[in-house]
């Protein structure tokens, strides 16, 4: 079968299971607390789960409580149910059991609840009755239609509205009209009026844009507050198991490193032994100072310490603009969702 007509029939089931959904809401399950969707309409490499990262911080700060609810996809130990990746206080699974961006999310998000479900309804209602969740951030959403959303984000880059093809030929996981569903767009663009062109072109009217850079280097334990001394123009090793890998080492030429060597493995890859001896072997080979890799790269190193090279790992930094545009945005939409849903439950009680 020719790989053009696999891609429009993948596309095809895609648009027809959405049509399922819209024709049959009562199939979506509500849960009691507002859930706001952050996803894509591309496989990997849209910044989804920083954003619900930046979007947790912000919910933090306005005195929510949030809960990220994920499906921990590549869990190399997966198990039935829930599992609490991390509650408000500390966190309570492996890398294994929760997944590498889960866990990622739960040591950058003190004062959050991760969760990791395949049933994220399931995992919304865990969150409500044991931890107080007043809002659920739910991890590469969009496509989730079986779970009734009250605010949809959706994520995409520049590069992403020239795609035609769905899968399995291309990258889109839906016709790219879909995105006129979304509640905003967070478009990574050059500048405000590029987002805004963007969003014009794929008609929505919210538009908000996304900004990423790299923060400065941590050392592999772990402490947000420590820099590890990484002089810019060091000669380095990137090591990159992530959706693109060129972005990555672009963006550490552009901060003005100087990457002598690359150690490139698939996104979510689970580093072995054996891969660890490679690094330190290019490391030794290549003479770098450093190694440096992404921190959900690192998330999955960890269990491999201590190493024996240098290796630290750079944050990457993401705001949505405007700030304080953007905060309002969300906070007004779940003040509607909160309003609605109690005009709900009146207007049911008095039938």
């Amino acid at each position: 079968m020719n790989v053009s007509v696999l891609s429009d029939l993948y596309g095809a089931l895609a648009a027809k299971r959405r049509r399922w959904y819209h024709r049959r809401p009562e199939a979506r399950r509500q849960l009691a607390r507002p859930v706001v969707s952050v996803g894509a309409l591309t496989v990997g490499g849209s910044g989804k789960t920083p954003v619900v990262g930046y979007v947790a911080e912000l919910l933090l700060a306005n005195g929510e409580r949030p809960a990220v609810l994920s499906r921990g996809y590549r869990r190399t130990r997966p198990v039935d149910g829930v599992v609490v990746v991390r509650d408000p206080c500390a966190i309570r699974a492996g890398l294994a059991e929760a997944g590498d961006e889960p866990l990622m999310l739960a040591r950058r998000l003190s004062g959050t609840s991760v969760l990791v479900s395949e049933d994220r309804y399931l995992a919304g209602r865990l969150a409500e009755t044991r931890f107080d969740a007043s809002v659920h951030l739910l991890d590469d959403g969009f496509q989730h239609l079986s779970l009734n959303r009250d605010v949809d984000l959706v994520v995409i880059g520049e590069a992403d509205v020239d795609e035609s093809h769905t899968l399995p030929t291309g990258r889109l996981r839906e016709r790219t009209e879909t995105v006129r569903l979304a509640d905003a767009l967070v478009v990574e663009a050059k500048s405000m009026e590029s987002a805004t062109a963007i969003g014009k072109r794929l008609g929505v009217t919210t538009v908000f844009r996304l900004n990423r850079q790299l923060g400065a280097p941590r050392d592999a334990g772990w402490d947000p507050d420590t820099t590890a001394p990484v002089a810019l123009g060091a000669r380095v090793l990137a090591v990159v198991g992530i959706a693109r890998p060129t972005a990555f080492i672009a963006d550490l030429r552009r901060a003005g490193y100087d990457v002598a060597a690359t150690f490139e493995v698939q996104d979510h890859h689970a580093f072995s032994a054996h891969d660890v001896a490679e690094i330190m072997r290019r490391a030794e080979s290549t003479g770098v100072d450093w190694v440096i890799t992404t921190e959900k790269d690192m998330v999955r190193l960890v269990p491999h310490a201590p190493f024996g090279f240098p290796l630290v790992w750079v944050p990457l930094t993401v705001t949505i603009e405007p700030a304080d545009g953007f905060r309002d945005w969300l906070i007004t939409s779940l003040m509607t969702a909160r309003a609605t849903d109690v005009t709900g439950q009146l207007d049911a009680s008095s039938t």
